[in-house]
């Protein structure tokens, strides 16, 4: 009789956990059915993408800021002068703006011209020369757009810079010094300046990749407010998710699995666009796999945590933008995070983004060993664990007091179903 009973026991379990099976790909097969159906996550998850990246890779695609208007005032205009700012006009990353005759208001001129610098030319700048009386130039840098001011003030530094060292070479050897020998006298000793990452200064290969990250990270987590939030507005929920009441983790995992599939396809579509761009592939493309993956798992349980919390999906999916609009300003990607306020620092330590674009960079720009993207790797591996943990906690919760609510009826037709398929 014990025996029996035991198998049973065992019977019915195994029947229960088919039943149960059976729904968990029932569900799973109507979640792909509901995003790929609802038109407004499709346009958001398929459409944004493909908008932005070729958006955002057609405004970088010259990768440097040329022929950035500069403003010379002459007020010498002599052969010297007119030397010094024909170099100026050399060099392709600026285009010169040359005035003869200051103007009434340089600020008037630079705004009119959006010039990132001016140069003035000082009076007597030859006969100053000539006689050894080291002239000064006057170099005003239009910091209001930081990125020309950089370009712009690098351009002038290295032109300048050569033609004085010209100059005073070329006055050491009419006073009869030879050629080799005034060279050391006006560099007693060389320093050599060599770039490393991104050595072309290439502003697509900086800012494009880190971009299509955000718009990942964003366009999962708009598709994700609406996953729990909208079958609890509508009611949905209690009668289809009914035989998972006590599958909290089975039903998380059907809401993401389409975000995981379709994220694939996303991935894909950003590597075709990095060919159109030529924009160099991350090192470690394996690597840079599971990176992604790990990224795109713990965003998602991110946005499951919030729209399990948040039942109403436009709430859901504005607390989610507050959080993931200010991201890429924090993730120390473009501003190192230790300047940032320890406040700062922690909310961005918490956002999937900032370990993954640390990570990113390495593999990308900095053609890192593999070995020192580990620690963000870990670190987005903990926030995925966090994530899903307190998301299943919070549906747990949430299933509790949803069908404890649940009318008899509704029991009475669970378990008659049950009895049906044994």
């Amino acid at each position: 009789m014990k025996r029996t009973d035991e198998g049973s026991i065992d019977f019915h379990s195994s029947k229960y956990k088919n039943i149960q099976m059976k729904e968990f790909f029932r569900l799973l097969k109507r979640e792909f059915k509901l995003f790929i159906g609802n038109s407004t996550l499709r346009t958001v998850f398929f459409l944004a993408p493909v908008f932005y990246a070729t958006l955002l890779g057609f405004v970088y695609k010259s990768g440097k800021v040329e022929n950035t208007p500069v403003l010379v005032v002459d007020r010498d205009n002599t052969p010297l002068s007119n030397q010094l700012t024909e170099m100026l006009d050399d060099n392709k990353s600026i285009k010169i703006i040359r005035y003869l005759q200051e103007p009434l208001s340089i600020k008037d001129e630079v705004i009119r011209h959006e010039a990132a610098a001016v140069v003035i030319i000082p009076s007597r700048f030859e006969g100053d020369m000539l006689q050894k009386k080291y002239p000064e130039l006057n170099v005003y840098i239009n910091t209001g757009n930081v990125l020309t001011a950089n370009f712009a003030s690098k351009a002038l530094q290295l032109t300048i810079g050569t033609f004085s060292a010209g100059a005073s070479i070329k006055a050491l050897q009419k006073a009869g010094m030879p050629a080799a020998k005034a060279v050391t006298q006006y560099e007693p000793f060389k320093a050599n300046y060599i770039t490393l990452f991104n050595t072309t200064g290439n502003y697509l290969i900086f800012m494009w990749p880190a971009m299509l990250a955000v718009v990942l990270q964003q366009v999962t987590l708009l598709a994700m407010a609406v996953s729990f939030a909208a079958e609890f507005e509508r009611g949905s929920f209690l009668k289809e998710y009914l035989k998972m009441k006590k599958w909290a983790f089975p039903t998380m995992l059907i809401k993401v699995i389409p975000i995981w599939v379709f994220s694939i396809l996303i991935v894909g579509i950003y590597y075709f666009m990095h060919m159109i761009f030529h924009v160099p592939m991350p090192e470690g493309i394996f690597n840079f796999i599971l990176l992604t993956a790990v990224f795109v798992g713990s965003v998602s349980f991110l946005g499951v945590f919030i729209s399990i919390l948040i039942p109403d999906a436009l709430k859901a999916t504005q607390i989610l933008m507050v959080i993931a609009s200010p991201a890429f300003i924090i993730s120390g990607f473009t501003w190192p995070l230790s300047a940032m306020p320890a406040f700062v620092q922690f909310i961005a330590n918490i956002i999937p983004l900032t370990p993954f674009l640390q990570a990113f960079k390495i593999l990308l720009i900095q053609k890192g060993s593999v070995e020192l993207t580990f620690p963000y790797l870990k670190h987005l591996s903990i926030l995925l664990v966090v994530y899903a943990v307190i998301g299943w906690i919070a549906l747990k919760i949430k299933l509790w007091f949803i069908f404890r609510k649940a009318a008899p009826q509704e029991i009475a037709v669970e378990n008659a179903s049950s009895e049906d398929v044994e």
